[in-house]
């Protein structure tokens, strides 16, 4: 999918001219060194600082009207949009039906499972929703369990088309019933006095058999994954032709599901299995019947939790999942009702107007939207400029959201992305964003006297890796200006 004509002439009509050109770009000598080291031009870096609140002023500005790519700091326009629209509290509903009566623990019919876009129904909570529809008396199913996924109208994925690495779970594609972000995660522990590592799955995925054991191996923990030399030629029987290393102890191995399209109904299966559940049928995929009313309704975490998941970890299925949402926003007051005829399917066509509309309505017609592509920043199109960022920054500052979306941000030494940044323990919340040739910061930086500043910070540049010291020479020249 290429870039849309209207951004393309937008990208020719901005240049390096709009809102922040008549500030002085100098970039400050430690940042101009850093890029220096690294190789990479100014030319690459897109900067713009400023004092937090809304129209506050600005330090600096280089490039900042230039549409970059922001590779994962595009997550700031998705979880400030669905904290906007659908609020701190919001939660999707996993609804449960049934197409015949309970006797004595047996439905004597299907059972039916529809996704509501859920983007943390992981193992446990999966565990949870199956032990619920026991709680309804049912034992046994006599015929299928179904999975309705009709929630999303979504085209074909193949994980493999954006880097050739289709096990890394950073690509799973968009599910309305996602089980466990489509990933299954392997879990290493060593028993020395055996000689092996106990290998463990989760979650329990029915036709799927993973070794028991995996031989020791001497030597220092290094990479670890390859050392195992896994082979996953048969998904359903993952072998490991090598050794795992004593001195890694304890580990645990995610890895997107080998048949993606499979996860939810193995995962199905293979917990209810666990929980001593009868199936007489099979785990498929279908729609729920005209009529049924819900025998269950399962609520998700809130969205401020899911936000925090998107930004501390920057998790690219549930960022894509929360751009989906919004495009059901129109139907969502009438959605929980229990006869309620649920809304259109999402489409990130929808969903992208959505964002568009909102984006004019908070943050002005004289600022261009950016062009979020799918919401996490896992592209090659997504584009915004720093300015745009440092505007929605500072209008999120002066919001009912600013406590829910701050908290969400790395702190810098402290967790998520940044828990190894020695920019300075403390010193910021920042969203980070990585691709091949992206680097990108983009948050609040934190003074010693109580003030705040917004910070938006892009490389694009072949070379743009080795810049990130330039970026947190930056964060620090930031927290140090009077």
């Amino acid at each position: 999918m290429g870039i849309p004509r209207w951004v393309r002439v937008w990208i020719a009509a901005m240049g390096a001219v709009g809102p922040l050109a008549s500030v002085a770009d100098t970039l400050p000598p430690p940042v101009q060194q850093a890029l220096s080291r690294a190789r990479v031009p100014a030319a690459a870096l897109a900067v713009a600082v400023a004092d937090a609140a809304p129209g506050g002023r600005v330090l600096l500005a280089h490039r900042a009207d230039v549409p970059v790519n922001p590779a994962s700091v595009m997550k700031l326009v998705t979880t400030t949009a669905a904290l906007d629209l659908l609020g701190p509290a919001y939660t999707w509903r996993t609804a449960v039906y049934a197409d015949g009566p309970v006797r004595d623990g047996v439905l004597a019919g299907s059972l039916y499972l529809r996704g509501d876009g859920d983007p943390k129904l992981v193992t446990e909570r999966l565990w949870l929703l199956l032990r619920r529809v026991q709680a309804l008396g049912i034992r046994h199913i006599a015929g299928d369990i179904v999975l309705d996924r009709s929630a999303f109208a979504l085209p074909p994925h193949d994980p493999a088309a954006f880097d050739g690495e289709p096990l890394r779970p950073y690509n799973a594609a968009p599910d309305a019933l996602l089980i466990n972000f489509r990933a299954q995660v392997l879990t290493f522990v060593p028993d020395e006095g055996a000689g092996v590592a106990r290998v463990g799955l989760e979650p329990p995925l029915a036709e799927v058999t993973v070794p028991d054991v995996v031989p020791l191996g001497d030597g220092p923990c290094n990479d670890w994954r390859a050392a195992l030399q896994a082979d996953w030629s048969d998904s359903r029987r993952p072998r490991f032709l090598g050794r795992y290393p004593l001195a890694c102890g304890e580990r645990v191995w995610p890895i997107a599901h080998p048949e993606p399209d499979r996860l939810a109904a193995r995962a199905v299966a293979g917990v209810w299995a666990q929980l001593g559940g009868g199936l007489g049928g099979r785990v498929r995929d279908g729609t729920v019947p005209p009529g049924l009313a819900p025998r269950l309704l399962f609520d998700s975490v809130p969205l401020a939790d899911v936000v925090r998941d998107v930004n501390k970890f920057s998790n690219n299925v549930m960022a894509q999942h929360l751009l989906l949402t919004l495009a059901r926003a129109p139907g969502l007051a009438s959605a929980g009702a229990a006869t309620a005829v649920p809304p259109a399917p999402a489409t990130f066509e929808a969903a992208r107007a959505v964002v568009r509309d909102w984006w004019v309505t908070r943050l002005g017609s004289d600022m261009p939207p950016p062009v979020v592509d799918n919401g996490a920043g896992l592209s090659r199109n997504a584009r915004v400029t720093a300015t745009a960022l440092v505007r929605l920054l500072q209008w999120v500052y002066a919001s009912p959201w600013m406590s829910e979306l701050m908290a969400s941000l790395p702190v810098a030494g402290v967790d998520g992305i940044l828990r190894r940044s020695a920019m300075g323990r403390g010193l910021a919340h920042l969203k980070t964003g990585s691709l091949a040739d992206v680097q990108a910061l983009a948050g609040y930086v934190h003074l010693p006297d109580g003030r705040r500043r917004v910070l938006v910070a892009i490389v694009n540049h072949p070379e743009a890796r080795a810049a990130r010291p330039a970026l947190d020479a930056l964060v620090q020249w930031a927290a140090g200006q009077p």
